[in-house]
């Protein structure tokens, strides 16, 4: 079991480890309440990647991990990801919508 301690190493290397083998590859998150740590693990039998945090903001980013996966598993691993990650930029900036006076 390797622990990554970078963020964007960790996506490209569970990337590459799913499109290399999509039918046993395996995805598990884990909070330790004790510790105030979530865990991350993606193994494909062959090779065991771990991301281990206490940041609050990286469960954002894990959000985007689950996406990624979701989005694999369902079109196939040969999909584009730029798209994910295009659709999810558009949607953290909210319309101007409200009620305030126009200037």
């Amino acid at each position: 079991m390797v622990y990554i301690t970078s963020w964007d190493e960790f996506v490209e290397r569970t990337v590459q480890i799913f499109r290399a083998d999509p039918e046993s590859t395996r995805y598990c998150m884990k909070y330790r309440h004790c510790d105030g740590k979530l865990v991350l693990k993606v193994t494909d039998n062959k090779e065991c990647l771990k991301f281990k945090t206490d940041q609050a903001q990286e469960a954002k980013k894990m959000e985007k991990l689950n996406n990624i996966f979701f989005t694999l598993m369902a079109r196939g691993p040969d999909v584009d990801l730029s798209e994910i990650t295009g659709k999810e930029q558009m949607e953290a900036q909210p319309a101007k919508k409200g009620r305030g006076r126009k200037q």
